[in-house]
């Protein structure tokens, strides 16, 4: 990947760091809260659901992916297409083979 910039509208690059932000404190909060015994896999999964991690997840990933399609060429965005696709996705056989193994 070369270090070309992307452009995005402001307002949506602060809606997607909103989101996250909201996501990675709440999980870590989650976590701690785990740690200490007063919470459980099904307090996180209410989170998940009440808090449309998910679709919120999605709608951040159309954005950049929409940002990236209007301004990168076919191949380029075919490569990045391919680098997304070696991801870790949780429920395949490689990520579920090791409970230590951590996301890059």
């Amino acid at each position: 990947m070369s270090a070309r910039e992307i452009r995005m509208p402001l307002s949506e690059v602060v809606a997607i760091l909103r989101d996250l932000n909201e996501f990675v404190v709440s999980l870590d909060r989650l976590g701690s809260r785990q740690a200490s015994g007063s919470a459980d896999a099904h307090t996180v999964g209410t989170f998940i659901a009440d808090w449309n991690v998910a679709p919120r997840l999605a709608r951040a990933r159309r954005v950049i992916s929409l940002a990236l399609d209007a301004q990168l060429s076919e191949e380029e965005n075919a490569e990045i297409d391919a680098l997304c696709d070696q991801g870790h996705f949780y429920g395949t056989d490689t990520a579920a083979s090791s409970s230590t193994e951590q996301p890059r």
